[in-house]
């Protein structure tokens, strides 16, 4: 960074704590203080410091509630952005303002202007992605997000009473243990589960295969025949990941006959879907989301090139595996177009909800309700990963299966990808972000408010600052007293 940008960025900083502070932000802190067993409480305990979780704090921020973010990661390689994830830019469109939560100098335009230029911004086609990762670390920092790093949550346990969440924690410093009052899962993608794995990869060591999602070496791959499964966003960097790493070949096998060639997600993109859509009838909830599932989301048009520029890649269509079978070193792969000789297979399957695979979700599994508890969908509309999603309350908040079995599970809120039936795609996504999170910390606002309702009243009752002094009039005579 030069003398000017770093000028520029300060002035920008400056500006932004200006309007902060037109603003009032943080909001006037008014939870009142809160023990279990003598034990202090955190008002909010938010698990995940990626894009999610830093738009969380800040949006309770502004409603004067404190949270603290935990983070398994360390400082720098919160969620995707800097780790897993190989595209080279961004999906979204460079104009959305993503978690600045209605702040303007808290875009990522903002922080890209006052260092480069508006020249720059201008030639600018997407956010690179690890510019994008530059661009949260910076907005952690000015908002000053209190992120405990290098902290796993190992457990998730409502008390008996249901009056709080207890948080096994592992941390440099050793095992311990919190209470909150109320719980945030910003766990993104894969929050409630990982990795939708194939039956057939089965029949491989785990060294020979890989989901696109692992934090893998792709220069492992040099010189290897690479097989790789889908045609999503994911397939497209992996495949394109491993041609860059110098792999012999790489071979697409889609199981479709063709690419999808409209975002249909990006035309359910409107303002009224953002704010209605959780008030939807069920029924058109499930219609919209099975839609878009079926329709598939094509992969970007840069990430395409990226792969179909090489000699060496090929994309097979009308291709499922139907068997895989070892050979050595090597593998053998069955399909409808004929058989396939791999060194290596990436499989770019997408997610799944998966409780068995999140141990730190024992406890609370099997109570959680879903969407197959809630709603049957018309013959020929069935969808595994929308009845999985968990059935969620207007504040994101989990459901009970059955009422009274697990007290406490409403006080554990799912601000992460699977809430996308209940809610829409506004709990992990760039362009609708902030309206999920100002969502979610209205929503708790008020929770907070019926559940502290005698200590609020109280305050109601001693309020004592008096705006009259009895000084500033002066009692009228009674009109026939006058003169």
């Amino acid at each position: 960074m030069t003398s000017d940008s770093a000028s520029s960025l300060a002035a920008l900083e400056a500006r932004l704590a200006q309007d902060l502070d037109y603003l009032g932000w943080p909001g006037r802190n008014w939870m009142p203080a809160r023990q279990a067993g003598g034990e202090a409480l955190l008002d909010v305990a938010i698990i995940g410091g990626g894009q999610a979780g830093l738009a969380a704090w800040v949006a309770l921020a502004q409603q004067g509630i404190r949270a603290v973010v935990f983070d398994r990661s360390p400082a720098g390689k919160e969620g995707p952005w800097a780790t897993t994830a190989r595209m080279e830019t961004l999906r979204s469109p460079k104009e959305l303002t993503g978690p600045a939560l209605g702040l303007p100098a808290l875009t990522f335009r903002a922080w890209f202007e006052a260092q480069f230029g508006l020249e720059a911004w201008t030639a600018m086609d997407k956010i690179p992605r690890l510019q994008w990762m530059d661009y949260l670390a910076w907005y952690r920092r000015v908002m000053g997000v209190d992120v405990r790093n290098d902290t796993a949550v190992t457990r998730i346990q409502p008390l008996a009473d249901g009056s709080a969440v207890r948080l096994d924690l592992r941390t440099p410093q050793g095992e311990r243990s919190v209470l909150a009052r109320r719980v945030v899962l910003a766990t993104g993608r894969d929050g409630l589960g990982g990795p939708a794995v194939p039956a057939f990869v089965n029949a491989l060591p785990h060294s020979k295969w890989a989901h696109s999602s692992d934090d893998m070496d792709y220069g492992r791959l040099q010189g290897l025949r690479v097989g790789v499964v889908g045609a999503g966003s994911s397939a497209m960097d992996s495949a394109a990941t491993a041609l860059e790493a110098g792999a012999h070949s790489v071979e697409l096998l889609i199981r479709r006959p063709d690419l999808p060639r409209v975002n249909k997600g990006k035309g359910a993109g409107v303002p009224g879907l953002t704010q209605g859509h959780y008030d939807l009838p069920d029924e058109l909830k499930w219609r919209i989301r099975h839609y878009i599932n079926v329709a598939n989301v094509p992969p970007p048009h840069g990430s395409t090139l990226r792969v179909s520029g090489h000699p060496n890649a090929f994309f097979n269509f009308g291709c499922p595996i139907l068997s895989i079978t070892p050979q050595g070193e090597a593998m053998r792969v069955s399909t409808p177009k004929g058989d396939f000789e791999f060194d290596f297979l990436i499989v770019s399957t997408g997610f799944k909800v998966d409780w068995p695979n999140r141990p730190e979700f024992a406890a609370i599994a099997a109570h959680v309700r879903t969407w197959k508890d809630r709603f049957v969908p018309a013959p020929g509309d069935e969808d595994q990963e929308l009845a999985d999603s968990p059935d969620l309350g207007p504040a994101f908040e989990f459901q009970e299966r059955a009422a009274g079995e697990c007290p406490g599970l409403g006080r554990i809120h799912c601000f992460c990808y699977p809430a996308a039936l209940s809610h829409g795609t506004v709990s992990g996504d760039i362009p609708a972000i902030s309206d999920g999170a100002k969502r979610l910390a209205s929503g708790m606002a008020g929770l907070f408010y019926r559940e502290d309702f005698d200590h609020h009243w109280a305050n109601i009752e001693a309020y004592a600052e008096p705006e009259l002094f009895g000084d500033e009039w002066t009692p009228a005579l009674p009109p026939q007293e006058r003169n």
